[in-house]
């Protein structure tokens, strides 16, 4: 088992790309300049030490000392102690919705932005219980499978986004039938969902979903994002804001939280509803809820000490540093001398 400890630096990988156009330039200015000077064998002459292998060759020598050292900053970590651990908790399903209406700006952000960061804050106070991820829109989808990898849990969660359900809607019944089947078969009291969307549903389905896993034993409980007097819906293109959505007829178009819906699927399921508001999505509610469950002792596998492994990409990339350094960008006389290759530059 392996994992990177620091993540964020792995944005710096996208500085290589750039420095391949800057070196490409570099050869391109370079030959045009010695073009100006003559021809450009009389030139090849004058310069016969001159190594146009070695130039690239540097080039690739400080990427991958360059990669090695981000590498390095990542800090790999090997997984170096198996344990069997037994712990109480209960399996928790996190249903989060992820049409366009959740990027409407009732909530600070926007409604998606400002639930992701509250479900960050809760998986911090779990503790010993399974978490699963389903997103949905006009489908749904298992982001992560159950699992007590919380660090797993939190990069799932930052990757989430609107355009990762091409079908757009609001299909709840989708999603909770979605996560009633992600649960194993264990008939205990400690199964619990968490749907968090604005509602905008008008299907009996999602109701007779809500019904048939009470049947099963699993708790739903519904966090209602937005405001029930209804927000437009932004329009954003490349991470810039357009303006307002508008249907067919050109008349903007406005999301409104359904609370009616999610206090009935709730209900239906022995949960509580909660309505988010700026202050408090109401996240700390809802477990005080799944803490009443029968909490299951459950098994599970996982690493608990981890070795830090950065010096070897460290000491790679020192290597390659070095060996860029000394290496001069002319041939040597002694390699003259040589002629393996007919002194081939």
């Amino acid at each position: 088992m392996f994992k990177f400890e620091h993540i964020v630096y792995f944005y710096a990988l996208a500085a290589i790309p750039l420095m391949a156009v800057l070196v490409m330039l570099y050869f391109i200015s370079r030959r045009k300049k010695l073009k100006r000077l003559g021809n450009s064998t009389l030139i090849a002459q004058l310069m016969p030490y001159s190594s146009h292998r070695k130039r690239i060759l540097k080039a690739v020598l400080f990427s991958l000392g360059f990669s090695s050292l981000v590498l390095a900053l990542c800090n790999l970590q090997t997984g170096s102690k198996l344990t069997e651990v037994k712990r109480e908790g209960a399996d928790i399903i996190v249903c989060l919705d992820v049409s366009n209406s959740m990027l409407a700006q009732d909530l600070s952000p926007n409604r998606l932005t400002r639930a992701k960061y509250a479900l960050e804050k809760m998986i911090d106070q779990l503790e010993g219980d399974r978490m699963g991820l389903i997103i949905f829109a006009g489908e749904a989808y298992v982001q992560l499978p159950i699992t007590t990898d919380y660090a797993a849990a939190k990069m799932f969660l930052e990757s989430i986004g609107p355009g990762m359900v091409p079908v757009q809607g609001t299909k709840i019944a989708d999603a909770i039938t979605k996560a009633c089947e992600s649960f194993s078969n264990d008939e205990g009291k400690n199964r619990a969902i968490i749907l968090i969307t604005d509602g905008e549903n008008h299907e009996s389905a999602a109701i007779e979903a809500a019904e048939e896993a009470h049947k099963k034993g699993i708790m739903i409980n519904t966090i209602g994002v937005g405001s029930p007097n209804g927000v437009p819906i932004p329009l954003i293109e490349n991470g810039v804001m357009k303006g307002y959505r508008k249907d067919r007829e050109g008349q903007t178009v406005v999301t409104k939280l359904n609370v009616d819906l999610l206090k009935t699927i709730a209900s239906k399921a022995e949960g509580v509803f909660v309505q988010a508001s700026q202050a408090d999505i109401g996240l700390g509610a809802i477990l005080d809820k799944i803490g009443e469950l029968d909490k299951a002792q459950l098994e599970s596998k996982m690493y608990t000490d981890y070795e830090d492994q950065f010096q070897w990409f460290l000491g790679l990339s020192l290597i390659f540093f070095t060996i860029e350094f000394l290496m001069s960008e002319r041939i040597s006389e002694w390699y003259k001398k040589i002629n393996l290759f007919g002194n081939a530059a």
